[in-house]
């Protein structure tokens, strides 16, 4: 017996009953056709089709994924999107606190909204396309003004669901191959290094309204260098610990990171999740043996005046903004990131392969480095070109001799 056939419930006294019963009462009449199949467990199962044809299409469909393996119990299909997104996230420990809750408000905010509801086989590439669109038209035009990244975003946690859902509750993660807007390209800002000097300079004699060094002011100088030459992210200068600096070898062991999530400030891996190790000038170590020397391996090297750990949104506001202007940097969109940019100029000038500013960004593979700053390498062409004319001169020279 075939696995799966079309069966015409026309055959059958009860289903013309039905129709009859249906028609009086002004009702849909139910479907004629149903296609039938066993399924891998041996049970046999019926769906409905409204014709001949869509029948014989279900039919030749089930017997190719009965074939393959591949079959989905369509049951499973009918969960809500809403309900396997939880599952999904609950599944997630592999995530940062951030990024776990990141995901969470996009899921809460964006994605739930429009698709929280719905079955998981109700969800179209289609749909999905409008989707899309609507999140980056104005509100003016109903739709979400989000910018290109934060619809990006979005649209990864509604993929990443559905995929974790392929193929044991769908066949095909509709949201593959949707069309994303471009993410604009990230205007970089790198210092020249007299201007990296002024900042720091400038951000070591902050002093507040009574005439008082800042909060940071004692370590700001050492602060805004290691930014600049080692390429180190805020968060995890922030987290820094004394004994992780080596002052004789020139290395920083970088650790961990500082994050904040509701205006608590947790510790965690880098953002890579890997550790590595970072080289910095040795000008830098008179810099910062001061903070370093006679103090504990556990405690942090950079500090507020009364021992507390810094916070991003208080450092940049109230000494690297101030620091900025008092060096009378006219460099528009400054931030304590771009010095993490500064570096890899640096690096990059002073001779750095693009896996040795690999290693020291702390970047996933090379491939991000050269997105990012690939176009601060020199254009080698001309270089490797005049050595191949000179081997091959050398040659032909040489021939002609002989």
């Amino acid at each position: 017996m075939a696995r799966a056939w079309v069966y015409d419930r026309q055959k059958t006294s009860e289903y013309k009953a039905a129709v009859r019963r249906a028609k009086e009462n002004g009702r849909q009449p139910p479907a004629r056709w149903l296609v039938r199949y066993y399924d891998p467990a041996g049970k046999l199962r019926s769906e409905a089709a409204p014709t001949k044809v869509k029948a014989d299409d279900r039919r030749a469909r089930l017997e190719d994924s009965l074939a393959s393996g591949s079959y989905v119990d369509p049951s499973l299909a009918k969960v809500t999107f809403a309900d396997t997104a939880e599952k999904w996230l609950e599944t997630r420990h592999d995530l940062k606190k951030s990024t776990w809750w990141k995901y969470r408000g996009l899921l809460d905010n964006h994605v739930n909204v429009r698709w929280g509801d719905l079955p998981l086989n109700k969800i179209t590439r289609e749909d999905i396309d409008l989707w899309v669109a609507q999140l980056l038209r104005s509100t003016n035009d109903g739709g979400s003004s989000l910018g290109p990244s934060q619809v990006r975003h979005a649209y990864r946690v509604l993929a990443m669901v559905l995929e974790w859902c392929t193929p044991s509750r769908i066949t095909v993660n509709p949201a593959r191959g949707v069309k994303l807007p471009v993410r604009p390209e990230a205007e970089h800002v790198y210092l020249t290094y007299e201007q990296v000097e002024r900042l720091a300079q400038a951000a070591g004699e902050l002093r507040t309204k009574y005439d008082r060094p800042t909060a940071c002011a004692a370590v700001n100088k050492a602060l805004i260098l290691l930014l600049a030459y080692t390429g180190i992210r805020w968060g995890e200068a922030a987290a820094l610990r004394v004994g992780k600096v080596d002052l004789d070898k020139r290395r920083i062991r970088v650790v961990s990171t500082f994050y904040e999530l509701n205006g608590v400030q947790h510790e965690g891996l880098p953002k890579t999740g890997k550790r590595r190790t970072v080289s910095f000038p040795a000008s830098l170590v008179p810099v910062l043996r001061p903070l370093v020397s006679g103090r504990g391996a556990d405690d942090l090297v950079f500090t507020t005046a009364r021992r507390e750990s810094l916070r991003s949104n208080n450092w940049r506001v109230r000494e690297f903004n101030r620091a900025v202007t008092g060096a009378k940097l006219d460099v528009d969109g400054l931030t304590p990131h771009k010095l993490r940019h500064t570096a890899a100029s640096f690096a990059i000038s002073a001779g750095a392969d693009v896996k040795v500013v690999q290693q020291m960004l702390g970047h996933t593979d090379a491939a991000m480095t050269l997105n990012v700053y690939g176009h601060l390498f020199p254009d080698r062409l001309d270089e490797v070109a005049d050595v191949l004319d000179l081997r091959r001169t050398k040659l032909l020279d040489e021939l002609d001799a002989a």
